[in-house]
């Protein structure tokens, strides 16, 4: 490379070897040329200045890279080299002790809640803290830090739910406009069990939209009308919003056609948009779900064969080999392969 330099940026330097250092005319690291004033910036302590060709460079008294040293040039492209500098890594990773060392001060409160938001938001089990691997891992983080158990973990979750719950009541009491609410039942495969959730949508002050799961409980069967209407009720006393309904989306079983009856005679038509004429919403994707599933019951016959054939020739690698050798002998051109969707 030139032995000049065009730029500040680290790309524009020269390396110079530690042999050749020796060799360069020594300027003084402590005072600035033009105004005889002590250096201030740390920098500083990471490079030794010299004077090459008549021009001021700065050597990295740890790579020996070659940099602007001039008073006018500044300390950022420095900065910035001190940073990247790979041998400087490597000596800080050989000697962890000598690596500037920022105050820390362990908050275990904050630590147990980042550790419960931690568990919740990515659905780890209460287990984990009692694993002997993360143990070590977070011994080695912060050894001062004491690992909580399962139990502490479930009341630490419990109390952060309690939290949430209490934020999402004021913020629905203080919320002037009328409020949506969504319910859909759904059964747990494993377990044959019917739930019930429900979704509140509300516009803030601030014409801001919030959506929030207010209720998911189990429902015992049967899951008619009376019993739907009970689950749906309940949720609506405990979070005082049956005077701020607008509507109600549903989808389109007849037990939630007769629960809306039965929900209009619990309470006041006045406390209701236009005395509950709007009440009922029918849920659009359950409609669309339903025409799918008329328009698909036309051709159930066809489809049916076609899985039929799929299951088939993919069944056995020889199978396989000949479908693909028949539709090269037939010329039919195929660029992907079938599979069978479960």
């Amino acid at each position: 490379m030139s032995g000049q330099i065009g730029s500040n940026s680290e790309d524009d330097v020269d390396f110079v070897p530690s042999t050749n250092v020796e060799e360069i005319q020594s300027v003084s690291n402590t005072l600035d040329d033009n105004t005889g004033r002590k250096r201030t910036s740390r920098s500083w302590d990471h490079f030794t200045r010299q004077e090459i060709d008549g021009k001021i460079k700065a050597i990295c008294n740890h790579c020996g890279r070659k940099l602007v040293g001039g008073s006018t040039a500044g300390t950022t492209h420095l900065n910035t080299h001190v940073k990247r500098c790979p041998v400087r890594k490597a000596q800080l990773a050989a000697n962890p002790t000598t690596s500037p060392s920022v105050p820390f001060n362990l908050d275990p409160n904050l630590a147990r809640i980042k550790l419960a938001q931690m568990i919740v938001k990515h659905e780890y089990p209460l287990s984990m803290v009692e694993h002997s691997g993360f143990i070590e891992y977070s011994s080695t983080l912060c050894p001062t830090f004491q690992m909580v158990s399962r139990n502490m973990v479930r009341s630490d979750i419990m109390k952060m739910y309690k939290a949430e719950k209490e934020k999402c009541r004021q913020s629905l009491e203080k919320s002037k406009s009328r409020i949506a609410i969504t319910s859909d039942m759904w059964t747990a495969n494993h377990q044959k069990r019917g739930y019930m959730a429900v979704t509140t949508h509300f516009i803030d002050d601030c014409w801001n939209l919030h959506n929030q799961i207010l209720s998911f409980k189990y429902v015992p069967c049967p899951h008619d009308a009376p019993a739907l209407l009970e689950a749906l009720r309940s949720c609506l006393n405990e979070w005082k919003i049956e005077d701020k309904i607008s509507t109600v989306t549903l989808n389109n079983c007849s037990a939630n056609d007769a629960m809306i009856d039965l929900l209009k005679g619990q309470f006041e038509t006045d406390s209701f948009s236009l005395k509950g004429k709007l009440l009922h919403v029918r849920c659009c994707a359950h409609i669309l779900n339903l025409i799918v599933k008329d328009g698909l019951s036309v051709i159930g016959d066809s489809v049916d064969k076609i899985r039929d054939n799929v299951a088939y020739w993919s069944g056995t690698p020889k199978r396989d080999e000949k479908f693909e050798d028949t539709a090269r002998q037939l010329g039919v051109p195929y660029t992907k392969k079938y599979h069978l969707i479960v």
